[in-house]
């Protein structure tokens, strides 16, 4: 049977028939360890010959789910981790050590800066924070202990999209490596690692997932990094549990076709608020991939509405912290995503009061809109 398509790749593809014992779906292996009949088998597990001994080193569930996402990013191996956060820390420390030094994007996602920017220097590493929007700036930032250029393939929450290409191209002619986080695109509509990009992390928690209950992280490249990653996250202890792997895997079935519908609307919704009066900025990609532009608008209000009453009137739209799940949601960055960011910051990359970021689901366009527009009528003073 011929696998090449999207979805018929995330709906079958799954651990050995042999270790689920025939089962439809993968069981949840719901244990903390593994047992063995004598102490040759065990043994065994030390000669590489038995998989499994002990779940913070490995469990059947997130082998599934890491392997799952590597082959939808057409990766060599993935791992998965306890979230988003420790899937970048291990994939930074797969390339870079005390002494070191990387390169990353000015507009990350707030927690990706605040653990680039100051948790890293506890390890050692050294960081520059510059606009990848000017591979030249990038290029004058690399010098000779510079191991990482680190960005996302679709910035958080300005949608910039970054010129992957461009990037492994300057790379590579320094000599370092490149990591990208896949969270917004996700494998459906970009894959960073077929352009050359060295890893690929993301966010399970967001629309791998998909439904808002689960919190996990996914790491995928070239199997030498990936090893080196995977012992980071077996050392810290940043396993994913196998429920919440058994769970991310089955959200993962119907990522192809959310990421469809919630794009579609998506791009409905900036048009529509591209001809609004009182929304001063519509932050939308005019290009990803063929298959859409992503699920997330972000919008900048005009300065004379009422922000508190804007919040106030969303109706059945609910205000998270989070994104990605099927029903549409809207976050303040300045206090949820980037608070952590000085307002010297914040005003770097244009947060301010009035920047809403909108999570799109998979509800009827028309009723998202409508919402939308009689939430911004009500803010008006």
């Amino acid at each position: 049977m011929n696998r090449t398509s999207f979805n018929t790749k995330v709906v079958h593809h799954k651990v050995s028939q042999e270790q689920i014992q025939n089962s439809k779906s993968t069981p949840i292996y719901q244990t903390s360890a593994f047992t063995f009949k004598d102490l040759d088998h065990m043994e065994s597990y030390y000669e590489g010959k038995s998989p499994y001994l002990y779940t913070r080193e490995k469990n059947p569930n997130t082998d599934e789910l890491g392997m799952t996402v590597a082959n939808l990013e057409e990766a060599e191996s993935g791992v998965a981790t306890s979230s988003g956060m420790s899937a970048i820390l291990a994939g930074i420390l797969s390339v870079a050590k005390a002494g070191d030094h990387i390169v990353a994007a000015e507009d990350l996602y707030g927690g990706t800066h605040k653990l680039i920017t100051k948790e890293l220097q506890t390890f050692g590493i050294e960081v520059s924070m510059v606009s990848f929007s000017d591979m030249e700036k990038v290029k004058n930032e690399i010098k000779s202990n510079t191991k990482l250029l680190y960005t996302e393939s679709i910035t958080n929450p300005f949608l910039r999209v970054d010129n992957l290409t461009e990037l492994v191209e300057v790379a590579k002619q320094s000599g370092v490596k490149t990591m990208v986080d896949n969270t917004f695109a996700t494998p459906y509509l970009l894959q960073p690692y077929t352009k050359g990009v060295d890893l690929v992390v993301h966010s399970g928690t967001k629309y791998i997932g998909g439904h808002s209950d689960v919190t996990c992280g996914v790491l995928v490249g070239g199997e030498e990094l990936i090893q080196k990653a995977t012992e980071k996250v077996v050392a810290l202890g940043s396993n994913l549990s196998p429920f919440e792997a058994w769970l991310t895997q089955r959200g993962a079935k119907t990522l192809g076709l959310r990421m469809k519908q919630q794009s579609d609307n998506a791009n409905q919704l900036a048009q529509a608020l591209r001809e609004n009066p009182s929304v001063k900025r519509v932050y939308y990609p005019e290009y990803v991939s063929e298959q859409g532009h992503g699920a997330i608008v972000t919008i900048e209000l005009d300065h004379q509405l009422d922000i508190e009453q804007f919040f106030r009137s969303l109706g059945w739209i609910k205000i998270a912290p989070t994104l990605a799940g099927v029903e549409t949601t809207v976050s303040y960055p300045v206090r949820t995503s980037h608070r952590a960011l000085s307002e010297k910051e914040r005003e770097n990359i244009g947060i301010n009061d009035f920047v809403i970021r909108l999570s799109i689901g998979i509800e009827d366009a028309e009723d998202i809109i409508t919402q939308f527009e009689q939430c911004i009528n009500q803010s008006i003073k």
